[in-house]
């Protein structure tokens, strides 16, 4: 069995590779040719978490499943937020193959499915950048995103102001970009294109008067039901598409809150992303309108990412 450890993953799982396999994952799962059951998050103590995510690429193609921890206070000690495994299991014989360093996967793989989602979704000329948290997600979502709009210019606002401004100062060295640091959200997203949120709310950060008209938005940071990250105003006003709608419409917490609340039903949720990237579903309808991706992140994400590294030699 092949073990494909943090550094390799980082090292070969570029995003000039990963966004094209994201995408192909995003159009496959639309299209009903891979495999994946809800995932299953176990809560353990201090706000951590133990999910389990199974699903295979296709009747007869690879499978496996992702166990993966969230241990939100790591990335303030220089470890990863998510840790686990991806395991790879042959199609053929049904052993397994490989094993692959799931954090890292799930770092470069979710912000790759924002870039592919930001790509489909907003304006050509969307060039400035708000990013509402300052982890790890921050740091890959202004990595990624670089490879699809030509983003010159990143605001970022974050619960610590001293944290905001040092993950602003390191960004702008490692980018060349402004990255600005703001005192407020309002501030942060008053003149953004495209807007990530990747906090991990309990309570919205973002509400819906802030945002601009023709901007785009990924929601990141909750991936279960009850954190969200923006209000119920920006939920009923925007084009909302997921990754998954099976699973936005069962876990989906801004979405869930918005439903509760009366103002949206299930149909809010258009489609998927992989049916606007295969043209089977319209993404941007208008300049003006205000688009949004929901991201919960599914296995065939992962295994499509671990195949590709795994094929590779």
């Amino acid at each position: 069995m092949r073990v494909i450890g943090q550094d390799e993953v980082r090292e070969r799982l570029t995003y000039e590779v990963a966004i094209p396999i994201v995408r192909a994952a995003m159009i496959a799962l639309s299209a009903g040719e891979t495999r994946q059951h809800l995932r299953s998050i176990i809560p353990l103590a201090e706000g951590r978490l133990f999910g389990i995510m199974p699903g295979a690429l296709g009747e007869r193609g690879a499978f496996g499943a992702k166990l993966i921890s969230i241990f939100p206070e790591n990335f303030a000690k220089g470890a990863p937020s998510h840790q686990g495994v991806v395991v790879l299991f042959d199609p053929d014989s049904g052993a397994p193959i490989c094993i692959a360093h799931a954090g890292e996967i799930t770092a470069i793989r979710t912000a790759a499915a924002s870039a592919v989602a930001t790509d489909a979704l907003a304006r050509p000329e969307a060039a400035r950048l708000a990013i509402l948290g300052y982890g790890e997600q921050a740091e890959t979502h202004l990595r990624a995103l670089r490879h699809v709009r030509p983003i010159d210019q990143v605001t970022v606002w974050g619960r610590s102001p001293e944290r905001a401004a040092a993950f602003a100062a390191r960004m702008a060295a490692e980018t060349g970009l402004p990255v600005v640091a703001c005192a407020d959200v309002e501030s942060a997203v008053a003149e953004a294109d495209v807007i990530c949120t990747v906090s991990g709310s309990e309570e919205p950060i973002l509400k819906g008067a802030w945002v601009r008209p023709g901007a785009h938005l990924n929601l990141v940071g909750s991936s279960r039901p009850g954190p969200v990250e923006v209000d119920e105003d920006l939920v009923a006003a925007c084009r909302f598409i997921a990754d998954s709608r099976e699973g936005v419409l069962a876990q989906g917490a801004e979405f869930l809150r918005a439903k509760a609340s009366g103002r949206i039903g299930d149909d809010h949720v258009v489609g998927e992303i992989g049916q606007v990237l295969s043209g089977a579903l319209p993404g941007r309808q208008f300049p003006e309108q205000v688009t949004a991706y929901k991201s919960l992140g599914h296995i065939v994400q992962d295994l499509a990412s671990v195949q590709a590294l795994y094929k590779i030699t």
